[in-house]
């Protein structure tokens, strides 16, 4: 049951993240009637990469100039370039990995945390068999960590850009000349704004079918497309010379550019629910590939030529460097508005995860009260965390990193390790699949991510 008609296949994704005994409950639900369903009501291709887009680009997109700073201006492309592929990668590992459980298993879908909890159920060790169910529970924690945690940032986010605006609009003009730095003491608390916003963010959580959502996340790569377009007409003009410019960064700061690019690929918690909810899910690997493609090239042109725009004058979001004028001050304004969207498709995975859970608890006249509720509470859970928390920013940044690196990089190598070894796995896919999880450690020596860029507080330009 839900609030605008949630499809059958979407419900049986959701059953999927439930309880045990909602398993059960569910065990009515076969493949037979699930797949009429999923035809007749599923995303399209269009959708799916709507979708693909909307969740890869996010805030970490602003930071991207000063993560090149940190990396230098060769090493910084090659780099992106090199984790972007790696990021894909492990995305096509993760969907291997499900496809081929869930035909051994006689599955119509298998999610993140159940492909864990069933290739330690067949691997050798016995111990890890034994403890199979905590796989499951360890991908869930870190999805949902991972997922509020990008919610919560995105609160801070559209908060901080929308207190910028409303405070400096007084000193904002025409003329769009570069700006020099000044500190303006704020006439409101930035925690204003964010209950300002919480009423909007509740009332779009309601919106549990993914269809639907793909009106909202075209409205949003609608905004993202009109703000990228005024910060590349920007960066693209009088270019300075870039040899002046370091080719190679220090090794501390490249920690910093990879921790941040690392983050910023933040899709990799929707990748399994959007196959799942496409009606030809055999074409997802097009989507994915032509959509990510996108994705890395966008990050990868944005960076550099932000970098080799303002050079060692870079600041920690783009946004800072832009001009002063009502033409840029809109790339917050649209920036925010995508933003605001793309909280509802983050916010998909930890509800689809929590609300089956929940749910199983109670009686079925309870069910609609019960889901409305518990998204109410997850919403202002995000909320209230960027309000208390001092610096949420910087924990949330640590708390992303280990989330986002292990989830991207260091568990799907992992589980195609356990999922195919008692297939005869090749010597180079295990020494690949290992290294591949080694660098993915790498993302977690990161205590002092740059995420700060999302929150430049009190630090306005003019």
């Amino acid at each position: 049951m839900s609030l605008l008609g949630r499809d059958l296949n979407s419900d049986s994704s959701s059953l999927d993240d439930g309880s045990k005994a909602l398993l059960e409950r569910s065990s009515t639900v076969t493949a037979e009637n699930a797949r009429p369903a999923e035809e007749a009501n599923g995303l399209s291709r269009m959708q799916t990469l709507i979708h693909l887009l909307k969740c890869n680009i996010g805030t970490g997109l602003l930071g991207l100039p000063l993560a090149m700073k940190n990396a230098g201006l060769l090493v910084g492309p090659i780099s992106l370039l090199g984790i972007g592929v790696l990021t894909v990668h492990c995305m096509v590992i993760l969907l291997n990995c499900a496809h081929h459980l869930s035909q051994r298993l006689q599955k119509t879908f298998v999610n993140y945390g159940e492909a864990m909890m069933y290739s330690l159920e067949t691997c050798p060790n016995a111990w890890l068999r034994t403890h199979s169910v905590w796989g499951r529970y360890t991908v869930s924690f870190l999805l949902i960590t991972t997922q509020l945690g990008f919610c919560s940032v995105y609160f801070m986010f559209m908060a901080d850009n929308l207190q910028q605006m409303v405070e400096e609009a007084h000193m904002t003009s025409n003329n769009c000349q570069p700006r020099k730095l000044l500190v303006l003491a704020p006439i409101l608390d930035i925690r204003f704004y964010m209950l300002t916003i919480l009423p909007f963010l509740i009332l779009l959580v309601f919106i549990q079918n993914l269809r639907l959502l793909s009106i909202f996340s075209s409205l949003a790569n609608i905004t993202m497309l009109g703000s990228m377009a005024l910060i590349f007409e920007y960066i693209l003009q009088e270019i300075p010379d870039p040899s002046t410019l370091p080719l190679v960064a220090s090794w501390e700061t490249f920690l910093l550019f990879f921790g941040t690019a690392i983050f910023t690929f933040e899709g990799v918690g929707m990748v399994l629910p959007l196959k799942n909810q496409m009606r030809n899910p055999q074409q997802f690997p097009f989507v994915l590939y032509l959509g990510m493609s996108l994705v890395i090239i966008l990050y990868i042109c944005l960076g550099t030529l932000g970098y080799m725009k303002f050079g060692s004058s870079t600041q920690a979001s783009i946004t800072l460097n832009l001009p002063n004028c009502w033409l840029y001050q809109s790339v917050k304004l649209l920036y925010s508005i995508s933003i605001f969207f793309t909280y509802a498709l983050q916010f998909h995975v930890p509800a689809d995860i929590i609300l089956p859970f929940a749910i199983s608890q109670v009686a079925e006249s309870w069910t609609l009260f019960v889901d409305l509720s518990v998204r109410i509470a997850l919403v202002c859970l995000t909320c209230v965390s960027a309000i208390l928390i001092p610096r949420l920013d910087l924990v949330i940044s640590f708390m992303g990193s280990v989330s986002s690196s292990a989830l991207a990089l260091i568990i799907p190598p992992l589980l195609e390790i356990i999922t195919f070894y008692p297939e005869d796995m090749s010597c180079v896919t295990i020494a690949k699949d290992i290294m591949i999880s080694i660098l993915g450690l790498l993302g977690q020596d990161y205590p002092k991510r740059l995420e700060r860029h999302h929150l430049p507080k009190v630090c306005c330009k003019v």
